[in-house]
């Protein structure tokens, strides 16, 4: 569904929730998908090992790293599936979340050279992501249009059909990713408001100048 509707890429969440998905169910699905769509795990403090796992059972492209214990696990990652492993170069997004420190976690995210993005979202007391909420576009501006980042920046977070052309405009991101903004009930998609936000996220890039890529 979401790439009929012409998304980029699409997430399957390994993470504790109501949208968690087993390496079987992937397994089943990504065979079938285009071979152009990037397929993406999101894995919540998982380990290296499950992370490889997955990645190899589930034919991913790219994995997203929340709150992860180990510090060297995106260039551990980059390691075991760099170019020499005869597979496409895996794509590797740091999560981040948006607050007083955003310019602290992202001169860290920059220094580590096997991070090739930073996903930036809300969060909640009890939720690292899938919150539904927006964060502060206005005040996260500046950082996501900074020039001096080598990193591309991912918008998230309480993003839907009605105001991704928002987030758009003021972020100017290299990518949004949606969840919660598509569904009828935590962890179910409507297909209506994934081919609406996928619609208007590209008619807000053309006007913006920009080729930005859509995750559901």
């Amino acid at each position: 569904m979401a790439a009929a509707a012409g998304a980029d890429a699409v997430g399957f969440v390994f993470a504790e929730g109501v949208r968690r998905v087993t390496r079987a169910q992937v397994r089943a699905i990504t065979p079938h998908l285009p071979s152009s769509l990037e397929k993406y795990g999101v894995f919540v403090d998982a380990s290296f090992d499950e992370i490889v796992a997955a990645i190899e059972e589930c034919g991913l492209t790219g994995v997203q790293l929340h709150a992860s214990n180990d510090p060297a696990l995106p260039r551990k990652l980059r390691g075991r599936f760099s170019a020499a492993s005869g597979r496409e170069r895996l794509g590797i997004f740091n999560v981040i979340h948006f607050g007083g420190d955003l310019e602290t976690q992202l001169h860290e995210a920059q220094s580590d050279a096997a991070v090739d993005a930073v996903l930036v979202d809300s969060r909640t007391a009890t939720l690292l992501g899938g919150t539904g909420r927006r964060f502060d576009w206005q005040a996260a501006k500046s950082s996501f249009r900074g020039s001096t980042w080598h990193l591309r920046m991912v918008a998230a977070g309480g993003l839907n059909p009605e105001n991704v052309g928002e987030a758009i405009d003021t972020l100017r991101p290299w990518g949004v990713d949606v969840a919660t903004g598509v569904e009828t009930s935590p962890g179910k998609k409507d297909p209506e408001k994934i081919r609406a936000f996928v619609f208007n996220a590209r008619i807000a890039a053309h006007k913006a100048k920009l080729e930005t890529a859509v995750e559901v």
